[in-house]
C-alpha cells in the first residue's frame, strides 16, 4: 500500500495543459485506504468540490499545510466496508448521501448518530452495497451539486434556513392543510387512513410553525449576538434566559417530535402509494407531503448535525 510519503504530487511543476487530467489520474489509480498527498503553490478548493462532485464521499481530504507559501493536502482514498462514520456526518459532508439514506428509509437527521453499520444492521440492509451507492450519488435522479453547509458561519447558516426552508413551510402550509381536509372529506368514506392523514398534517405544521417562531424569535437571534461578538473578539453580554444550549435541548426534542409524525404520515400511506381510484387532489397531496418531508429532512439536519452544535461550541468558548 502507498503512504503520503511515497505517494506525493507537486502541482507546481505540471504543464497547465495535462494538470487536471493527472491530478485525477493519480487519485482513481488509489485503491481503498491509499493516500495522495498534493503540494500547491494556493489552496486548490476548487479541486475539492469538483472531487465530491464527481466521487461524493470516496475520498477524505485532510490539509497538512495551509500556506502561506505552500498548500499540502492529503487525499485518501476511504475503506470499502468500515461503517463507521454516521449517518449526520456522511450527510454533512455530502447532502446529496440524503437522497441514498431515503432510499433505504434511514434516518440521518433526529437519529443521525448511528453508524452506517448500526443503521444498516438494524434494516437488514448490505453495508457495501450502500456504501457502493455512496460513491454514485452525483449520478441519482435530482442530485445537485452540493453546497459546502458545513463551512459556513452560525449566522450565516441561520439566515439561510429562515430564508430557504421556514419561507418553503410557510408558502406549502396552507395549501398542504387546504388539501388534505379535502381528500378526506371526499374519499375518507373508502380510504379511512385518509382521516388519520389529516389529523396528522393539522398536528405537524401547527407544531412547525410554532417551532419556526420560536427559533427565529429567540433562539437564531442568541446565535447571531454570540456569533457576531466571536468575529468581532468581544465578549457578549449573556442573557440568562437566552441559554443556547438549553434551547437547542428543547428544538431537538420538537424536531423528534416533527419526525415521528412524518414517519406515521409515509406509513400509513404506504410511503405515499395512491388507490385506483384517486384524483388529481389526492395525487397533488401525496406529492407535497413526500417533498414537505425532503425538505424538513434536510432543515432538521442542518440544525441538528451543523447548526446547534456549532453554537453550542461557540457558547461554550465565550462563557
Amino acid at each position: 500500500m502507498q503512504t503520503s510519503a511515497d505517494n506525493v504530487l507537486d502541482v507546481t511543476v505540471l504543464d497547465p495543459r495535462i494538470k487536471h487530467a493527472t491530478i485525477f489520474s493519480r487519485i482513481d489509480a488509489l485503491k481503498s485506504g491509499e493516500s495522495l498527498t498534493i503540494h500547491n503553490d494556493h489552496d486548490p478548493k476548487p479541486l475539492y468540490y469538483q472531487l465530491l462532485n464527481m466521487h461524493g464521499d470516496a475520498f477524505n481530504w485532510e490539509y497538512l499545510e495551509q500556506g502561506p507559501e505552500w498548500w499540502k493536502i492529503k487525499i485518501t482514498k476511504r475503506l470499502m466496508g468500515e461503517g463507521s462514520e454516521t449517518l449526520a456526518e456522511l450527510t454533512t459532508k455530502d447532502i446529496r448521501n440524503a437522497l441514498v439514506f431515503k432510499k433505504y428509509g434511514l434516518d440521518f437527521c433526529c437519529n443521525g448518530h448511528k453508524t452506517i453499520k448500526e443503521a444498516c444492521a438494524e434494516k437488514g440492509i448490505d453495508v457495501k452495497l450502500l456504501e457502493k451507492e455512496l460513491q454514485q450519488t452525483d449520478k441519482l435522479p435530482g442530485a445537485t451539486r452540493a453546497l459546502p453547509y458545513n463551512e459556513w458561519n452560525p449566522d450565516f447558516l441561520s439566515d439561510y434556513i429562515v430564508n430557504t426552508h421556514h419561507s418553503y413551510l410557510r408558502k406549502m402550509i396552507p395549501d398542504i392543510k387546504a388539501y388534505a381536509k379535502k381528500v378526506m372529506q371526499v374519499h375518507g368514506d373508502r380510504h379511512p387512513e385518509l382521516i388519520k392523514v389529516h389529523q396528522l398534517v393539522e398536528a405537524t405544521t401547527a407544531e412547525l410553525l410554532e417551532h419556526m417562531q420560536k427559533e427565529e424569535q429567540i433562539l437564531f437571534p442568541c446565535i447571531k449576538k454570540i456569533a457576531s461578538a466571536n468575529s468581532s473578539g468581544q465578549k457578549p453580554v449573556i442573557d440568562v434566559s437566552c441559554s443556547i444550549k438549553d434551547t437547542i435541548h428543547n428544538m431537538e426534542k420538537e424536531h423528534t417530535s416533527v419526525g415521528d409524525n412524518l414517519h406515521e404520515l409515509r406509513h400509513i400511506t404506504n410511503n405515499y402509494t395512491l388507490p385506483e381510484d384517486s384524483c388529481a387532489s389526492y395525487s397533488l397531496l401525496f406529492r407535497m407531503l413526500d417533498e414537505m418531508e425532503d425538505d424538513v429532512h434536510v432543515h432538521i439536519h442542518l440544525e441538528n448535525n451543523i447548526l446547534f452544535p456549532k453554537a453550542i461550541e461557540l457558547e461554550k468558548s465565550k462563557l
